[in-house]
């Protein structure tokens, strides 16, 4: 029996063939996963600046600071994390995104590019994400970035990790966090929800994909094994939490987990903000990002991002100018 589901908004057009992903397939479609990231620095006043960070285990953890040319001191920072599934993609991924908040905040952008599965598993994905944010934290007076406005955001994959690893610098003490912006996340492997079977073998990241990133990330772990830094949906305590903005569609797999967990934060007397787009696709912002509903969402997440920093008020002056 397939399941009635929300319509995505006609203004989309035809969406994107998207191949069917497994082990064979995934070495095909990676390099694809990502764009050349020179043409979103075009017209921009931006220093770029690649790091190393080494992992737990020796590993080398790239990292990418842009920063503005003519930034003031104590700047915010948004800490990227790339979507893609856990299995795909990098750095410069969707960097348009916070790329935005650059331009209106004057934010020092770090995006940073973990390790992927099914090479990597388990907690090393989110790992490496903590690694790179440590070192952010560290060199923030030489960056020019005030360390009481660091920014956690992500999308897809990237969101579910920037949740994990909002999670394990809460429990671990360090470093702090002043807000999550979590887009359309990745926040749960049991993959069982009514708009996961909406979406089988439809949309742009059907279930079926779903369930290959999750098998991916997974490896071994047992269902009763996934720690919540993987998976933040079995997190058995999201209080003391920093303001979180989640958004999704309507017509995507991840659109009810994502309001569980804003349900959740909800429940354990934290400040989460949800928004959930009528008739938008898993994605749908960045694949088309000049569209009404698009434009919409972007608007709203950096006007909430404004709320969040007007205790600094030149923060807010930087907003109102490029209104």
């Amino acid at each position: 029996m397939t399941l009635a589901r929300p319509a995505f908004d006609p203004e989309f057009g035809v969406l994107p063939a998207v191949p069917e992903l497994n082990t064979e397939t995934l070495e095909l479609i990676r390099p694809f996963s990502s764009s050349p990231v020179e043409p979103l620095l075009e017209g921009r006043a931006v220093e770029r600046r690649e790091e190393i960070v080494l992992s737990l285990d020796g590993a080398a953890i790239p990292l990418s600071v842009f920063s503005p040319a003519d930034r003031a001191a104590q700047a915010p920072c948004v800490f990227w994390i790339h979507g893609g599934g856990m299995v795909m993609g990098d750095r410069f991924a969707n960097l348009d995104i916070p790329l935005e908040w650059l331009d209106h905040f004057g934010a020092v952008v770090v995006s940073v590019d973990y390790r992927l599965a099914p090479e990597a598993t388990g907690t090393t994905l989110v790992e490496d994400c903590y690694r790179g944010l440590l070192w952010t934290a560290e060199h923030a007076g030489e960056l020019g970035i005030d360390p009481a406005a660091i920014i956690v955001a992500g999308t897809s994959a990237g969101g579910g990790l920037a949740a994990g690893l909002t999670l394990l610098a809460r429990d671990r003490g360090t470093p702090a966090i002043a807000a999550q912006v979590l887009i359309c996340p990745m926040l749960d492997h049991r993959n069982s929800t009514t708009s996961s079977l909406q979406y089988s073998k439809h949309g742009v990241w059907p279930r079926e994909a779903n369930e290959f990133g999750w098998r991916s990330v997974l490896g071994d772990l047992t269902d009763g094994e996934v720690p919540g830094y993987v998976s933040p949906a079995v997190a058995d305590d999201l209080s003391g939490l920093p303001p979180t903005f989640i958004d999704a569609g309507t017509a995507e797999v991840f659109r009810d987990e994502d309001v569980a967990y804003a349900t959740r934060i909800w429940s354990a007397g934290g400040q989460a903000e949800l928004h959930i787009w009528a008739g938008g696709f898993h994605g749908f912002d960045a694949l088309y990002p000049q569209v009404r509903l698009s434009a919409a969402a972007r608007r709203t997440r950096t006007e909430w991002l404004a709320r969040v920093l007007t205790p600094a008020p030149h923060l807010q002056g930087a907003f109102d100018e490029h209104r």
